[in-house]
């Protein structure tokens, strides 16, 4: 199980959900402040099985304009640090795109 965060403009905000909600990944959100000029922002946060993370990603891509940065969090080993590494000294971080991060989940409890 994989937790993603992306951090997306409030333009780009609205977009993303609804995509993500047609392609049937429930999201929650919340509206954020940050960055140096305190701009709006939306951060969702959607569970989904590893398999699920690209379709995921694609769908960030498409609403952001491509602009997107990934970071992977700990618990990465092997031929996924070798490819987190690759991605992050190619991705730009572009001031109207999305910050994405993906965590591995040790546990999931909906008590």
């Amino acid at each position: 199980m994989k937790m993603i965060m992306a951090v997306v403009p409030k333009k780009y905000g609205e977009n993303l959900l609804s995509a993500l909600v047609n392609a049937g990944f429930p999201a929650t959100y919340a509206e954020t402040r940050g960055g140096m000029l305190r701009q709006s922002q939306m951060s969702l946060f959607i569970g989904v099985q590893a398999a699920q993370v690209p379709v995921v990603l694609g769908l960030v891509h498409s609403a952001c304009d491509n602009r997107v940065s990934i970071h992977r969090g700990f618990g990465i080993s092997g031929s996924e640090a070798a490819a987190s590494a690759a991605e992050s000294s190619q991705a730009e971080i572009a001031s109207s795109g999305a910050v994405v991060f993906v965590w591995s989940l040790d546990q999931f409890e909906m008590p």
